[in-house]
């Protein structure tokens, strides 16, 4: 029921060329979604458009205003019109005690992870109205509900995902346009090993004890994977989350604290 209601919807997913965000585009497109990608990475664009053609890619940095009004632009002429939003563009920020922190990299944390889900959601609003209604699906983190030391930045700007996400949804609401927050854990895959080695350099815990600690941190005993996120997106776009809205929703294997 849920991929059929999910037929047709035009979908745009922030940074969907590569990693939990092809994955999200690849699961709507699988159903026969119209899918819309943006990204900043040129060759993850260029293999995006050789393995789904039909389908559309712009490059787009959604901290940049103007970018994000061309990237509207471009969907609209694209798409003719909007159905869900998937804002799931963001950076791991940098690692470090607080007092070691550049305001610098404290602002392009915010820029990426806070300020582009409002650019594009103040843009992707009027079209979802136009549509009668839909989904907007904001990427938070488990960070977004717990306190992670030597991460501020990141988790400050996954915290504000939920107030942002909750907020939405009651002023939304009488629009039929329904938002929620899904919070991954430790996903599976290139990003979190980044991360993990940034942690080992800032703590001077071993790599390989970091990778064990993020394994057990949640019940399940595993890290996530891309796919669980994506096939997430899909019931909260489809009829299955015709009546769910302002949640936070986690996709973490239980977990119980990050370190």
């Amino acid at each position: 029921m849920t991929e059929q209601s999910c037929r047709d919807l035009r979908v745009l997913v922030t940074a969907g060329a590569a990693g939990i965000g092809r994955e999200i585009a690849d699961a709507f497109a699988g159903v026969g979604a119209r899918v819309a990608v943006c990204d900043i990475d040129e060759a993850a664009l260029a293999r995006f458009r050789a393995e789904l053609p039909g389908h559309e890619a712009f490059e787009c940095d959604v901290s940049d205003e103007d970018d994000v009004d061309d990237l509207f632009d471009d969907v609209i002429d694209a798409l003719g019109g909007l159905d869900v939003l998937v804002n799931n563009a963001g950076i791991a920020g940098p690692t470090g005690p607080v007092e070691s922190l550049s305001p610098d990299d404290w602002r392009h944390t915010m820029e990426i992870n806070i300020d582009g889900q409002f650019l594009c959601v103040r843009r992707a609003v009027p079209l979802l109205r136009a549509s009668g209604g839909g989904s907007i699906i904001n990427m938070s983190s488990a960070a977004g509900r717990f306190g992670f030391p030597h991460r501020t930045p990141y988790a400050a700007s996954k915290w504000a995902v939920i107030g942002f996400t909750k907020s939405l949804a009651i002023e939304l609401g009488p629009d039929n346009i329904r938002v929620n927050a899904i919070l991954p854990g430790a996903v599976d895959g290139p990003r979190i090993r980044r991360v993990i080695q940034a942690k080992a350099a800032s703590t001077g815990v071993a790599v390989d004890e970091l990778e064990r600690i993020y394994t057990q941190q949640a019940s399940l005993g595993r890290m996530v994977d891309p796919q669980d996120i994506a096939r997430m997106a899909l019931f909260l776009a489809g009829s299955g989350g015709r009546n769910i809205s302002g949640q936070a929703l986690a996709v973490d294997g239980d977990t119980q604290a990050l370190i």
